[in-house]
């Protein structure tokens, strides 16, 4: 029964070797392989393409970018604080888009105005915080619109 007990555990070690050795192959042939994709795991978000739709008086055109968000034409103004103001006017042969945007940050100014068909005056929160985007409600601009204003800085201290 020695001899017996002995060669299963001659195999036995042999197989446990064995085992080891194709193990740290395993190990060493995947390490030139790429990080898993976790699905949990969300990579930064790309950005969007800057595009040109419309023309920006008053800065240089790459000190507020445009792109689009879905089918609404998005204007960065997270580089705006202080106070400033803009015009904005449709490219030459073209028309407005049919929804405009503003993206600011909150903290950088305390509102943010527009100027065209309609007065609208929007409020910008105090406190730091992840950048907004403050779509134009319909009416404010029209096709017919030369020009759009816009201005933020401090906000008007009410009558009392």
């Amino acid at each position: 029964m020695g001899s017996v007990s002995g060669r299963l555990a001659t195999r036995a070690v042999a197989f446990l070797a064995v085992l080891a050795a194709l193990a740290a192959l395993a190990v060493a042939g995947c390490a030139h392989l790429p990080a898993p994709h976790w699905p949990w795991r969300h990579g930064p978000q790309a950005q969007p393409p800057a595009v040109h739709e419309l023309d920006i008086g008053g800065a240089a055109a790459d000190t507020f970018p445009q792109s689009w968000k879905r089918n609404t034409l998005l204007i960065d103004l997270s580089a705006a604080s202080g106070s400033g103001s803009i015009t904005l006017k449709p490219i030459a042969g073209s028309a407005w888009p049919v929804r405009l945007a503003f993206r600011v940050r909150p903290g950088a100014f305390a509102q943010l105005e527009v100027r065209a068909a309609q007065r609208l005056t929007l409020p910008v929160a105090p406190a730091a915080g992840a950048p907004l985007d403050l779509e134009l409600p319909p009416g404010v601009y029209t096709p017919a619109t030369p020009q759009l204003s816009v201005s933020w800085g401090t906000a008007a201290v009410p009558a009392q």
